[in-house]
């Protein structure tokens, strides 16, 4: 089946505000999401840009849906090819503050402009993205609690990414307790505007 239109629309739309908001809290310094701070680590022992080694892990994780039997849908490829683009070619033009305070705040916009992405994303509903594909996987085969698999993972590329080097900070704590409400919020706002509230 093909896709509507619109749903590719806000699929795309959704994906570019994801990965801006990625940018913001990777530019502010201060800690990024947990699977980010994991791509920084693979740059440090690679010659990878951000941009790339997001998109190799997007990839990698893709490869393990296999043996889960998950099928990816079309915004589950686009979540690992738009994501890692936009961080490609946005950071070097986003601005970067010499106060911790500034970047903090930077952070934080960060996260609420990512949970508005993912929002806008869910609402096209053209297949999770390779992460969250990974998590329900895992979920279905181990049958622990859903929130236990995503803490377990995220977990995980947290120590490998801090290990490897990567940005462990306020900005991951931001992440950690905001995406949640973020996304909620974002939901919430696009359920206004459909109902003309």
């Amino acid at each position: 089946m093909k896709p509507p239109l619109a749903s590719v629309t806000y699929l795309i739309i959704g994906l570019v505000i994801f990965g801006l908001g990625e940018a913001l809290l990777i530019t502010a310094g201060v800690g990024v999401s947990p699977w980010t701070l994991f791509a920084e680590g693979m740059t440090n022992i690679t010659d990878w840009s951000l941009g790339f080694a997001t998109f190799v892990i997007s990839s990698s994780v893709l490869v393990l849906w296999i043996p889960l039997k998950r099928t990816p849908g079309i915004g589950t490829i686009l979540n690992a090819i738009i994501i890692a683009l936009v961080l490609e070619y946005v950071l070097p033009f986003l601005p970067t503050f010499e106060a911790y305070f500034a970047n903090a705040l930077l952070a934080l916009v960060g996260v609420l402009v990512t949970g508005f992405g993912g929002a806008i994303y869910l609402v096209a509903n053209l297949g999770p993205g390779p992460r969250d594909g990974l998590m329900t996987g895992l979920q279905a085969i181990t049958h622990q609690p859903i929130a236990l698999v995503r803490m377990f993972l995220e977990l995980t590329v947290v120590a490998v990414g801090w290990t490897l080097g990567g940005t462990l900070g306020l900005g991951t704590v931001f992440f950690a307790l905001g995406i949640g409400p973020a996304m909620a919020i974002g939901m919430q706002i696009l359920q206004l505007r459909r109902t003309g509230r």
